[in-house]
């Protein structure tokens, strides 16, 4: 597969949204030219580099999405779509990078396998979901999908852990291997999510419950 490349410093997985702000005259042009055709390109999660190595995943971005702003600028939101190698880069008159990718997906056998710990991983996804709302006022994603695989990846999109972490989990090509790390990591995680939530509903409560119990109040 051919696709125009942006290189950044994010991850984006599969089944996820993700918004971003297109200010770079080349990346303009990208914008544009993807309207004009099939609304996808590839984002590359770049660590920082500006041409980043042949051989790392990214992820196939199809446009949802666009808001113009004033000099070429533009918002928009991306789905995440299948996840993909970068082959090598091609030679093309484009003023952005433009790559021949590989894309790939689960095996069959290990979306299935993984399909045994869909209940316990969709009960801890919403505990996350519920606790970063209560911390953030981020919702949670509007429906969960219903295979592990994926719901792997739309929990993974949740969790405040480092890039290279997401870069890493991306590249996992086993379903089972994903969703039993979430499980072995979900449970510390939630419960400090839970905790800090629960310090929060205290600490907004304060000065609006009426006297507190432990102090004697002065007829």
């Amino acid at each position: 597969m051919k696709l125009p490349l942006f290189p950044l410093d994010v991850v984006l997985f599969p089944g996820a949204l993700l918004p971003l702000h297109i200010f770079e005259p080349r990346y303009q042009q990208m914008l544009g030219d993807c309207l004009a055709g099939d609304r996808r390109f590839g984002l590359l999660p770049s660590g920082g580099e500006e041409r980043p190595a042949t051989g790392l995943i990214g992820t196939v971005a199809e446009i949802r999405a666009t808001q113009p702003l004033p000099d070429g600028r533009a918002n928009i939101v991306v789905s995440g779509e299948r996840r993909f190698m970068l082959r090598r880069y091609l030679e093309d008159p484009a003023p952005y990078y433009v790559g021949l990718v590989d894309p790939f997906d689960d095996e069959q056998e290990e979306v299935e396998a993984a399909d045994e710990h869909t209940k316990d991983l969709r009960r801890l996804a919403d505990r996350c979901a519920e606790a970063l709302r209560q911390l953030t006022d981020t919702p949670a994603p509007a429906n969960w999908a219903a295979d592990a695989a994926t719901l792997s990846f739309q929990v993974a999109a949740m969790l405040e852990v480092d890039r290279e972490f997401k870069r890493r989990f991306l590249g996992m090509r086993s379903a089972v291997h994903r969703v039993v790390l979430l499980l072995e990591l979900l449970p510390t995680i939630v419960s400090d999510l839970e905790a800090r939530g629960a310090v929060r509903t205290r600490a907004s409560g304060n000065g609006t419950g009426g006297a507190h119990p432990d102090i004697a109040v002065q007829p």
